[in-house]
């Protein structure tokens, strides 16, 4: 009797702990997320992995100054317009592109490349590059533990950590 009492206590224990187990299992490090807005007419959709900090250092460590960046995690994130638009007083046609960036201490390069279905930046290829500008480097006095990406009518920004850059968009 008291070791039927015993089995069944240990099963209940086993059965709660592979349900924690593949409860925590299931929590992504780096959820998808979604930027959407409006430019003049055109939708602007920003996909991508948010990863999180979690005490690394990003800028300069996790995240190489100097090299290219797939701007998320896992597969490269996209960079989708229903209309051509301007970045940076330049022509982006319509389309999904993959986006990176190549952050710099003072200067980042953003580039919106043409294969949009890439992992990471392991393939990426320069002679694919739509276009490329380049945007500040900038500090925040606010951290950010995960990545974000934000669409506004006048533009569109990126914070991580510390760090940010933003870019002008228009028609």
């Amino acid at each position: 009797m008291k070791s039927m009492k015993i089995t069944k206590m240990v099963l209940a224990f086993a059965l709660m702990a592979f349900v924690s187990i593949g409860a925590f299992a299931q929590e992504k490090p780096s959820p998808a997320k979604t930027a959407e807005g409006m430019v003049g007419d055109a939708k602007v959709t920003i996909n991508y992995s948010s990863p999180a900090v979690k005490g690394r250092t990003v800028w300069g460590e996790l995240v190489p100054m100097g090299e290219v960046w797939r701007a998320g995690a896992n597969e490269a994130t996209t960079f989708t317009t229903s209309k051509e638009i301007m970045v940076e007083g330049k022509k982006l046609p319509a389309g999904t592109y993959s986006f990176f960036i190549i952050p710099g201490e003072y200067e980042s390069t953003l580039i919106f490349n043409k294969v949009a279905k890439q992992w990471g930046a392991f393939e990426y290829n320069p002679k694919e590059d739509a276009l490329r500008v380049s945007v500040p480097s900038q500090q925040t006095s606010s951290m950010e533990e995960r990545l974000v990406y934000e669409v506004m009518p006048s533009g569109f920004e990126i914070r991580w950590e510390y760090g940010k850059a933003s870019a002008k968009l228009g028609m």
